[in-house]
Formats: C-alpha cells, sequence, structure tokens
C-alpha cells in the first residue's frame, strides 16, 4: 500500500512503497539519489546498486518506489528509503520548462503562466493555492458556525444592471446573456429563504484594467444575512470570517506559509474604523474626492498599523454617489453610506454594508436613477422585497486578492491558478 513522504518518518525500519514525480537526480562516485515527491512533500531513495538506471528516469517522470525506511539526520524529514526497487509508470517525462527542483523559481511571470499546467507543480508556486485552499475551508467553516446556509446561484444571467457595460456578453440560444458580475441580487432574496446564507463562486468583470490587482474572473467569497442592526453588524461577522480563514490557513497550510517565508498576520477582535471624511484627511486627499484612490488606501494602511498595529482597517460611510442603488443609507446623513470597504495591508480587500429592505425604497432609489421597479431588469429581484424582506447586508471577498496580500505577492497573477485577464485566455 502506497504512503505519502510525510509518513515515511513513522516507518523506520520497515518496507514502504511511495510514488509520486521524479523531482531531482544526484550521481555521486559512491552513490546515487532519487529525489521524489508527491503531493505531501519530498522523500529521499539512496541508489547504491545499478545507479545508471537513473539516467532513464528524466525529472518528472512518474516512479513508484518500494524500499526500506532507514534514519537519516541529512535527509528530508530524518530519513530515507534504501535498498529500493524503482518502477516507472510512465515513458520518461520531457525537460520541463523551468527547474523545478530549485529552491525558488528562476523563470518570470510570464514564462510560469505560460507553462501553467507544470509550472504549477514547484513548491512555491503552488504553495499560493495550497494557502487560497485552506482559507477557503476557513471561510465555509466559520459560517457553517454561525448558522450560514452555503448556496449555488446562477453564473449565466439575463440582464446586466449593477454596472452596465462592464459584462461578458454571450449568445444564449439565439437571445442575449451575461457572465454575471456578482451573485448580489440572488444572495439578498435567499436572505429570505434562509436568512444566513454565503457563496463561494466566480465572477466575472469586463473592466479594461490592465494592474497587478484585477482579474477578469476571480473568486469571491460572497455572504448576506438578515436581522441587522446596520453595517456594522455585517463588519463584525467579516471579522469572524476573516479570522477563520486565517486560522484554517495557519493549521491546514502551515507547509506552504514556511515554503514562502510568511508569518500570518492576526486580525484584531475590534478592527479600527474610520468614516470616509476621516479617511480622506489621514491620505491628505480632498475633501471633495468621491473614492479613496489606491495612494490614499496605502497611506490609511500604514496610518492603522502605526496607530493601531493592525494590518486591517475598515473605512465606512462611503458616498451613496458611489455605492450600489440597493444600499442603505446612513439615517442621520443620507449622503453618506452605511457600507465599508475593508483594508488588507493598504488595499482594499472587501465591500459590504447594510441593503435596502423595504420595497418602497427600491422603488425610491431606482426612480431617482431614471429606472422603473416594474422594468424587467428588476422585477424578479424586487418580487422578494414585495414579500416582506428583513433589514439585512452582506460582503464579499475577493480569494486571490485576499491571498496576495497574504503573501506579499506584487501581482495577483502569481497566486492564481488560471488567470484571466486582458491579454490571456490561455491555458
Amino acid at each position: 500500500m502506497r504512503i505519502l513522504s510525510h509518513e515515511i518518518p513513522s516507518a523506520v525500519g520497515q518496507s514502504v512503497t511511495v510514488a509520486g514525480w521524479v523531482h531531482r537526480r544526484r550521481r555521486l562516485a559512491a552513490v546515487s539519489f532519487l529525489i521524489l515527491r508527491d503531493r505531501s512533500g519530498l522523500a529521499q531513495i539512496v541508489v547504491k546498486e545499478s545507479p545508471e538506471q537513473l539516467d532513464a528516469f528524466g525529472e518528472e517522470t512518474v516512479v513508484q518506489v518500494t524500499g526500506t525506511v532507514a534514519a537519516n539526520a541529512q535527509a528530508p524529514g530524518g530519513v530515507e528509503i534504501v535498498d529500493p526497487v524503482i518502477t516507472p509508470l510512465t515513458e520518461p517525462a520531457a525537460t520541463p520548462p523551468i527547474e523545478l527542483w530549485r529552491p525558488t523559481v528562476g523563470a518570470g511571470l510570464p514564462v510560469v503562466l505560460d507553462n501553467a499546467p507544470v509550472a504549477l507543480r514547484h513548491p512555491v508556486v503552488r504553495a499560493g493555492w495550497e494557502i487560497a485552499a485552506a482559507a477557503l475551508y476557513g471561510f465555509r467553516e466559520a459560517l457553517n458556525g454561525q448558522g450560514f446556509s452555503e448556496i449555488q446561484t446562477p453564473k449565466i444571467v439575463g440582464t446586466a444592471t449593477e454596472s452596465g457595460a462592464n459584462v461578458f456578453a454571450l449568445d444564449y440560444f439565439g437571445g442575449p446573456a451575461y457572465l454575471a458580475q456578482s451573485p448580489q441580487f440572488y444572495k439578498q432574496q435567499m436572505v429570505g429563504v434562509f436568512e444566513r446564507v454565503f457563496e463561494v463562486g466566480p465572477v466575472f468583470r469586463a473592466e479594461p484594467h490592465d494592474t497587478v490587482r484585477h482579474l477578469a474572473e476571480y473568486v469571491s467569497l460572497d455572504a448576506e444575512f438578515g436581522f441587522i442592526t446596520d453595517h456594522r453588524d455585517v463588519l463584525a461577522m467579516l471579522r469572524t470570517a476573516i479570522a477563520g480563514m486565517l486560522s484554517a490557513v495557519g493549521s491546514r497550510a502551515w507547509s506552504a506559509l514556511e515554503r514562502l517565508g510568511i508569518e500570518l498576520p492576526a486580525i484584531p477582535v475590534d478592527v479600527p474604523v474610520l468614516h470616509f471624511t476621516e479617511a480622506l484627511k489621514i491620505a491628505g486627499a480632498s475633501p471633495d474626492e468621491p473614492d479613496l484612490a489606491p495612494a490614499d488606501e496605502r497611506a490609511i494602511g500604514e496610518w492603522a498599523l502605526k496607530e493601531h498595529g493592525s494590518d486591517f482597517v475598515a473605512v465606512e460611510g462611503y458616498p451613496m454617489a458611489k455605492r450600489p442603488f440597493y444600499t442603505h443609507p446612513q439615517p442621520s446623513d443620507p449622503r453618506w453610506s452605511n457600507s465599508f470597504d475593508l483594508l488588507f495591508r493598504g488595499v482594499e480587500l472587501v465591500t459590504g454594508g447594510q441593503r435596502l429592505h423595504r420595497y418602497s425604497e427600491y422603488v425610491a432609489a431606482l426612480a431617482a436613477r431614471g429606472e422603473s421597479a416594474d422594468a424587467a431588469a428588476y422585477s424578479s429581484y424586487l418580487q422578494a422585497f414585495k414579500h416582506g424582506m428583513p433589514p439585512h447586508g452582506g460582503f464579499a471577498i475577493g480569494l486571490e486578492r485576499f491571498v496576495a496580500r497574504l503573501t506579499g505577492a506584487e501581482n495577483v497573477r502569481e497566486v492564481t491558478l488560471f488567470p484571466r485577464d486582458l491579454h490571456r485566455l490561455t491555458p
């Protein structure tokens, strides 16, 4: 029966079978070594007899090895396999486009992305998605623990209502359709069914951004829940979700963190909160600015770290003019919204807030935009509000951006399996 490389230290003196990829071969005068890689790590196999057999196993050839486990403090994990019988499971592999055995990635990002099916085998390259997978686990566990139900909503939709032209249009059996920009409308409707819902899924943004922080398709971690007082309840739930994500990364992806030399941050129990007007002052921006520029976000992130020792800071009360029509205004001053952005290390990570929940409020909000609540784009969405919806709110986390900020990646594509942007549709 096959065991994994991380299990070998517990089998000293026993005969074991391992299988994986030939990660590296080393031929010395008296002895040769085969380093085997599987999903859990590396294993060292000592070849004393017929070392020339290693010549037939090019790096990345898939092999099975049966041998005896021996203690050796110099070997990976303090053990190695001796007296091996090596059986190839494939034909000899072609030379990889990058040297996967090196401890660091010697190729530039374009080369890595062009050759992603193989480049992702590099322990450093794959570490980003190991962290992402752990974060997904933590997100689900945290919200399941708060009584949320996981949902899946359509990604092909019949209307484009949230941001106009920034959608991908497609032919749907001869009629127009679009790739969903978010599950916002659906998750709000499902609050009327389950009260608390979350979704993990792709979203699509046809925005012509060519930056290190934007993708045309990314994984969105969405949550929506009812019976809230205001957006501060949403921020508190978001804090619970992110704490769960960080905890899961620490427990489930610790080896990936070690490979990247990363120390996990902590999210404070009480995340620092600034009103939008205060944030503009801290950033030295004009009080008439309707939004925060990337340089403003960086300045606010530096302030939060200096003043509160926090990598996280929330900015609330964005101008209503910059928020979607379903956003609830600040009761004391309707110029501002009951919404927030959560910045992580100086970059916007999450947008969230309280939504309108009365049908009459939607009618008025759409009328202010010159639109009708009876329009086809809104009729099914607003059906839920006609039949009673509680005060509710929610948030959306961009998974790839979260991992990029956590790992310090300069480009979000470094931690995306197969990124889609202005220039890339393959592999």
